[in-house]
């Protein structure tokens, strides 16, 4: 019998190292890489001149400049006559806020909408197949022409769609209840956290020590509360639940999402839960049958064997494609503009307009959408990784 070897990396030094590194062919690779350097600086170059033939002077000093265009919504309160630097800001955290409400929210129903799809009921089954259909291949811009126009459909604040007199539904925007803060927001904040963090910390040790069930769920919850509330109450502060109710000719009280706010959420919702709904399908159907069965063999119930035993092993594959999704979420936010929401594209689009900064612009625009999707994919691989581990040890 005779043995063949590959040749390896002849000779050691620099090029051996370089070739470790880089490849095969380090110096070609370095070559191309220099020349697209010196295209972007050559283009560079030929865009500040054209900028300073028309007068534009580059760079990014119009961010101390004060801007004259108002902001109809915000996290933040703005005004005309705030610097270019807090619109934008109030702009990105307008898009965070919708994309983060609409990743959670799609979650929950996506998650539903996926277990109803394989119940033992023809007619629910039914129905969420025909709305994954519908939803799944209707354009994202014309459901948020669809929801927008519904909402501007509703009847005025004095007729208003009412629900348990505590939501309403009016032309001006949905009404909720909320939570109003009296006293320390700050002491209130620090509380929730620690309630928050606490809570988390219990539910880690018990599923480390006894594995996750319903019982440490509710102690972690009940846990969170009550450290919360006990240092709300340290604190002196107090937190109400604020009802809207009909007051003149409007709506006072609660918390209100504007017509454009509520109609790019519910789109967003709707759409990904639609998608969201198949991956957990697909997850799901994944897991053998003989899963199933063994459950059902030790005294499970169905509701127990989802939870304990199918839906962690389908995570494994629900996972990676719900990431995309997400990462879809947040990019198709950028709709808003279609509607009057003023999100992150809306306000630098108004920026680049009234500054005649659209390079500029332009590359905030981009860097904040990279930031942004490469924070939401670090975060779902890092989950994705603990996951997979937990997947893949013996039993």
């Amino acid at each position: 019998m005779t043995t063949s070897t590959a040749p390896g990396l002849k000779g050691p030094g620099v090029f051996r190292r370089l070739a470790s590194w880089w490849g095969p062919y380090p110096i070609a690779q370095v070559a191309v890489i220099l020349a697209v350097v010196a295209l972007f600086s050559v283009l560079g170059h030929n865009a500040a001149q054209t900028m300073s033939r028309i007068g534009v002077t580059p760079g990014f000093s119009f961010l101390d400049r004060s801007a004259n265009f108002e902001i109809g919504e915000g996290v933040i309160s703005f005004r005309a006559g705030d610097v270019y630097a807090r619109a934008i800001l109030v702009g990105l955290l307008n898009t965070v806020k919708v994309a983060l409400l609409g990743c959670v929210l799609a979650t929950v129903l996506g998650v539903a909408l996926g277990v109803a799809r394989l119940s033992g009921n023809p007619l629910l089954s039914g129905i969420v197949r025909w709305y994954v259909e519908i939803v799944r291949n209707t354009p994202l811009l014309l459901q948020l022409f669809f929801w927008i126009s519904l909402v501007q459909a509703l009847p005025p604040p004095r007729r208003a769609l009412s629900l348990f007199d505590s939501v309403f539904l009016s032309n001006r925007g949905v009404f909720v209840p909320g939570a109003v803060v009296e006293g320390s927001p700050f002491a209130v904040t620090a509380a929730l956290a620690l309630g928050f963090a606490m809570g988390i910390g219990f539910l880690l040790v018990s599923r480390r020590r006894n594995g996750l069930s319903s019982h440490a769920c509710a102690a972690a919850l009940l846990l969170a509360v009550a450290l919360a509330w006990a240092g709300i109450a340290l604190s002196g502060s107090t937190i109400r639940i604020d009802v809207p109710a009909l007051a003149g000719f409007n709506i006072r009280g609660g918390y209100s999402l504007t017509p454009e706010f509520a109609a790019l959420l519910t789109g967003l919702v709707v759409k990904f839960s639609a998608s969201i709904a198949e991956i957990v399908r697909a997850g799901i159907q994944s897991v053998k049958r003989g899963q199933w069965e063994a459950a059902r063999a030790m005294g499970l119930r169905n509701g127990q064997i989802m939870r304990l035993v199918v839906l962690p092993q389908a995570l494994r594959v629900i996972t990676p494609l719900t990431t995309s999704n997400y990462l879809d979420l947040v990019k198709d936010s950028s709709l808003a503009v279609a509607i009057g929401y003023p999100d992150l594209v809306s306000i630098l689009n108004t920026t680049a307009n009234t500054t005649g900064q659209a390079f500029e612009a332009l590359l905030i625009l981009i860097v904040i959408y990279l930031v942004l999707n490469l924070s939401v994919s670090l975060l779902m691989n890092i989950y994705n990784r603990r996951v997979a581990l937990r997947g893949g040890r013996p039993a």
